[in-house]
């Protein structure tokens, strides 16, 4: 599964170390103009895919520049964080440059883990879209290049459907669906006997794909004030959705003690009738011998359409020693057009470059066949129209990890307004030190 293009949320010793000194940004100024190394030589990318997906890009830095040679380190994804952390806390100079999960930004720039790359601010701006410019810059200031971005389908289970007399939905989407018509069709599904399950989220207690629910019923992103260091989870928007999403779980029409891994060959096995999840999975899916098709993500009824996007970006160590190199191989993955090209030539996620998008995306309607049709077209129209960002907040770390504790939480049961109240007391408790 290709979720770890999604950083899952920081261990309490990766929190720990960014709340000491998290305000001061003196590190990330004082590497503004730091030397910028030899011309030549290795440098080391740190990332959580496997090397496979990065070996396209390097080969074709390195035959675009002769002298210069990249080595690629993993990490897994659910270490990578707190590693992360301890590594820059160290002025480890042994990592040059790194993937940054876009709403870290500001908190990796605030601790001064990141060199200032504001010199390509305008090259930047014209050359991603206006929500991914935006979660790269902090401060007034560019610290990372997005690589990459994202949306979410609805895939849906066409047998399943048929059984239940169900018309599936359409791949338009100005006729998407609501979540309460894929609810009750989930469970025309089930009564059936054509699966097991209604509906299943691939990332059940991920901030990226639940923050559309409580956004579309007029919820905001769960933060607020002007330092973005503000909880706001119990407006009428956050708790409407929670008591939704908690409910599809009580009734049986999601499962429950499955994630992490397992939610994909839910649906990959036939076994739940609707599936929200991402571009990677148009390939992922392709192998299955279930007939499947895609939607756009639904909404709620009497709200509106949001959808999730954003995805990892790169950044340079300000440790390094090699700020040169680490620049040109950034710049080259994230704004040379066949630089940014080459980072998605073996997965199905979309390149962030506005133009390396242009040639992406109509391939994804051959990605598996007949049974990916539209997923261009869907993917086109989120970004302009419906596309909402993760915030951009220096506690967005502490964020992720109560608000993913929350989700866990109410799926197994908790009553959601209640839950809520205590993330905000957790939040409002963690942000103190960082205000």
């Amino acid at each position: 599964m290709r979720r770890n293009l999604f950083a899952l949320p920081a261990v309490v010793v990766a929190t720990a170390l960014l709340l000491a000194g998290c305000g001061d940004s003196s590190g990330s100024n004082a590497q503004a103009t730091a030397a910028p190394g030899p011309e030549t030589g290795t440098i080391t990318f740190t990332g959580t895919d496997n090397a496979e997906t990065y070996q396209p890009v390097i080969k074709a830095f390195e035959a675009k520049n002769p002298g210069i040679k990249v080595t690629y380190t993993q990490i897994p994804f659910d270490q990578f964080n707190a590693t992360m952390q301890q590594r820059l806390s160290a002025k480890d100079a042994g990592i040059d440059v790194y993937t940054v999960d876009e709403p870290r930004v500001s908190q990796l720039a605030a601790k001064g883990f990141l060199t200032d790359l504001s010199d390509l601010d305008a090259k930047a701006k014209t050359s991603f879209s206006a929500t991914a410019y935006k979660t790269n810059r902090f401060r007034d200031k560019l610290w990372s290049l997005p690589m990459w971005n994202s949306t979410q389908f609805l895939f849906y289970n066409k047998t399943a459907l048929a059984k239940a007399k169900v018309t599936p939905p359409t791949a338009d989407p100005e006729q998407r669906w609501t979540w309460e018509q894929v609810e009750a069709a989930g469970r025309k599904a089930m009564q059936s006997g054509g699966t097991k399950y209604g509906l299943f989220m691939e990332q059940p207690e991920a901030y990226y794909q639940l923050q559309p629910l409580a956004e579309s019923l007029g919820g905001g992103s769960g933060i607020e004030g002007d330092d973005a260091l503000t909880p706001a989870v119990e407006t009428d928007g956050w708790k409407k959705a929670m008591q939704w999403y908690g409910a599809t779980f009580a009734s049986g029409l999601s499962p429950r003690g499955i994630g992490g891994f397992q939610t994909g060959p839910v649906f990959a096995a036939g076994d739940v009738a609707f599936f929200v999840g991402g571009p990677w999975d148009l390939k992922i899916f392709g192998s299955s011998k279930v007939d499947w098709g895609v939607a756009p993500m639904p909404y709620f009824q009497g709200g509106k359409p949001v959808t999730p996007t954003g995805s990892w970006s790169l950044g340079i160590n300000p440790a390094s020693k090699q700020q040169g190199m680490a620049r040109k191989f950034v710049e080259f993955a994230a704004l040379d057009l066949a630089g940014n090209l080459a980072t998605t030539s073996t997965t199905t996620i979309i390149p962030a470059n506005l133009e390396a998008q242009k040639q992406y995306t109509p391939q994804m309607d051959k990605f598996s066949g007949a049974k990916t049709a539209g997923a261009a077209a869907i993917t086109t129209y989120e970004s302009e129209h419906t596309a909402v960002s993760r915030p951009v907040s220096v506690g967005y770390i502490q964020f992720e990890e109560v608000m993913g504790k929350a989700f866990a939480d109410i799926r197994n049961g908790t009553d959601p307004n209640t839950r809520l109240q205590e993330a905000t007391r957790q939040l409002t408790d963690a942000w103190k030190s960082i205000k």
